[in-house]
């Protein structure tokens, strides 16, 4: 079905994403803050990719999602050898009809977990992009739509090179966030251990909080939170910013500024208000452009991090002194 039947407020949908925090925080300890970050994505009808070390929790992170949202999972694991067929499906000849029937991939799902995106070669890498971008897929001349909700959750290894390719800036820019997660505290860490001592088993199972229907009605309860014209020219100036900044060879392209509204729209009903202040914005500055940016070779020498530049960005372009606005405000939604 691709209507909601469902009406729920912002204040209801930012009740329900901090339930569903709860949930997935009973199992990947100490991660808030990135686990906001990867509701928001979602929320807000996009893809997230989460770029970190072995080991931390990324799977982890994306299969929790699944289950707290009550959504269809399946995770592909990228290799070298991995075609695109193994993707999106491919017709088989069938020997009782005497016909050719289609099989449908992974890619057929409500949440992908891409693991290890880097590890397959570009040809492969673009068969999820109409996938990620149209919600479609075409075989062989024959489009099939993808059931919706639809989200793309990829991990990928950001400091191992070898047997690795590098994502083009197409496929980086149908991201809505990169998320990282870093090394747990060790208190955390402790926390880890000993909740998988106390159940017993390796696999955590978390009981669905929504369902699919809910999250889509969530995802449409975002365009009813209010985006002020000054806010909305905030945005706008922040993601200029990163095509004139010296260290910057390319800038974040319009889709930029289209993540930073829709994520600053997620945060702003996951701290329960139904319209976006700059505070808003900025919390996801980083996540949302840091990717988008191809910075000049010699920055690369230097090790300038993407996220550096998008700190400087926030730090020189002025923020509107009037972001907050009543709950009745209406008139500038921003859409």
């Amino acid at each position: 079905m691709n209507d909601v039947d469902r009406t729920i407020p912002p204040a209801e949908v930012g009740h329900l994403a901090r339930s569903v925090l709860d949930a997935v925080g009973s199992v990947v300890v100490g991660k808030r803050d990135a686990l906001e970050l990867v509701l928001a994505g979602i929320l807000a009808g996009g893809h997230v990719l989460l770029e970190d070390l072995p080991g931390l929790g990324k799977t982890l992170t994306a299969r929790c999602f699944a289950q707290a949202l009550g959504l269809d999972f399946r995770r592909l694991q990228f290799t070298p050898d991995l075609l695109p067929a193994d993707v999106t499906g491919s017709f088989l000849y069938d020997q009782s009809s005497g016909d050719f029937s289609f099989r449908a991939g992974p890619v057929f799902t409500n949440l992908l977990l891409a693991d290890e995106i880097n590890r397959t070669p570009p040809k492969t890498q673009s068969a999820l992009l109409e996938a990620m971008q149209e919600k479609q897929v075409s075989v062989e001349g024959v489009t099939y739509r993808l059931d919706e909700p639809f989200h793309v959750l990829a991990t990928a290894n950001p400091i191992e090179y070898e047997g690795t390719y590098p994502l083009p800036e197409a496929q980086l820019d149908r991201f809505l966030l990169r998320v990282s997660f870093g090394y747990p505290e060790p208190e955390e860490e402790w926390d880890v251990l000993r909740r998988r001592m106390t159940r017993r088993r390796e696999e955590a199972v978390i009981s669905p909080v929504v369902d699919a229907r809910t999250l889509r009605a969530m995802q449409a309860a975002l365009e009813d939170v209010v985006v002020e014209d000054s806010v909305g020219r905030y945005i706008v100036a922040l993601t200029s910013a990163t095509r004139e900044h010296p260290s910057v060879l390319v800038g974040a392209s319009p889709r930029g500024s289209l993540a930073l509204l829709l994520l600053a729209r997620a945060r702003a009903v996951l701290a329960g208000r139904d319209y976006v202040v700059p505070e808003d914005v900025k919390e996801v500055a980083a996540p949302a452009l840091a990717h988008r940016i191809t910075l000049r070779p010699e920055m690369w020498l230097r090790r300038v991090d993407p996220s550096f530049v998008v700190g400087e960005v926030l730090d020189a372009t002025p923020a509107p002194a009037s972001g907050a606005l009543p709950s009745h405000a209406g008139g500038r939604s921003g859409r």
